[in-house]
């Protein structure tokens, strides 16, 4: 095929698998047997990598690929991609904003909305028979809370809008104020837990957030406090969550996403007080369909014209 050529990392949708192949001849890494093996003899052939924020890409893969040009990602998030080695050869790197930011927020709220009514475990209650034993009990109201989100970007902002039906008190914590900003903004996380009935993490990942709710942060929300996490897994302390969880520190939490996915601490697991999803917070027909179609995007822009639509 005419073009670069592609190594595409890990496989997403059949469709978009399939696409790929078809119209852009795209190598399937996942499917070699010694990924190394295959580096080390066929890396110098591509030049644009296809890959996600789930799988992303090691130091050690951009190493064996040295006529790089280009890195195309499916997701918001970038953490798995080493982005030092690429700005030093100043490789771009594209990722997919925007077109999942209604879902995550549509996501988060029904978090906080599961964890606050206990609907999950309701629905489990009533499953195993127990309502004919006896009632469910009394949950916690929604309307009227104080929400803290952590990172006002596009997705946090989707929340507060979301919040705004449910007539909350909306405050945040960024590394700065938002401009233009009409919610409170609170410089010390801890500031915020304490002042939270929720708590929604919507920041990025990586090394400036790793375990940035940890136990300090979980003690001052407290044990009629939520968490809410559809960020990064590793933006919480996992063992100092299921820690306050387990002692009664922490009132609940509900989670799409985990430090080791799919690992899940398994003291999670029985816990009637937590809400486990399998990092879905994207996952509709309509947004992964847009993901996929911004990833082509990027990809077909940079063959034309040698460059990304949304660069990070």
């Amino acid at each position: 095929m005419n073009g670069p050529r592609v190594l595409q990392v890990g496989a997403l949708s059949e469709r978009f698998n399939r696409r790929m192949a078809e119209e852009y001849g795209a190598e399937p890494y996942w499917k070699q047997a010694d990924g190394a093996a295959f580096l080390a003899g066929h890396g110098a052939e591509f030049e644009v990598l296809v890959t996600s924020a789930r799988f992303g890409c090691t130091e050690a893969m951009l190493a064996a690929l040295p006529n790089l040009r280009a890195v195309c990602s499916f997701g918001v998030g970038y953490d798995a991609i080493p982005l030092g080695p690429l700005r030093q050869r100043g490789i771009p790197l594209s990722n997919t904003p925007d077109v999942l930011n209604e879902c995550v927020a549509d996501l988060a709220m029904g978090l906080l909305i599961d964890g606050a009514r206990r609907i999950a475990e309701a629905d489990r209650f009533v499953r195993a028979g127990n309502w004919r034993i006896g009632n469910f009990p009394l949950a916690t109201r929604v309307s009227g809370k104080r929400l803290g989100i952590v990172g006002l970007g596009r997705i946090g902002q989707a929340v507060a809008r979301r919040s705004a039906g449910f007539d909350m008190q909306v405050r945040y914590h960024n590394r700065r104020p938002v401009a233009g900003s009409p919610y409170g903004y609170a410089a010390s996380l801890v500031e915020l837990a304490q002042w939270a009935d929720f708590l929604v993490l919507t920041c990025p990942g990586g090394p400036a957030t790793h375990h940035l709710v940890n136990a300090e942060v979980l003690a001052v929300l407290g044990p009629k406090g939520l968490l809410v996490n559809v960020a990064r897994g590793s933006v919480v302390d996992e063992a100092a969550l299921v820690a306050a969880l387990a002692e009664g520190r922490l009132g609940a939490a509900a989670l799409d996403v985990f430090e080791r996915e799919p690992q899940v601490p398994a003291a999670l697991l029985d816990m009637p007080n937590v809400v486990l999803l399998p990092h879905v917070g994207s996952g509709t027909e309509e947004t992964r369909l847009q993901m996929e179609e911004l990833v082509i995007a990027n990809l077909q822009a940079f063959i034309d014209k040698g460059e990304l639509l949304t660069p990070v």
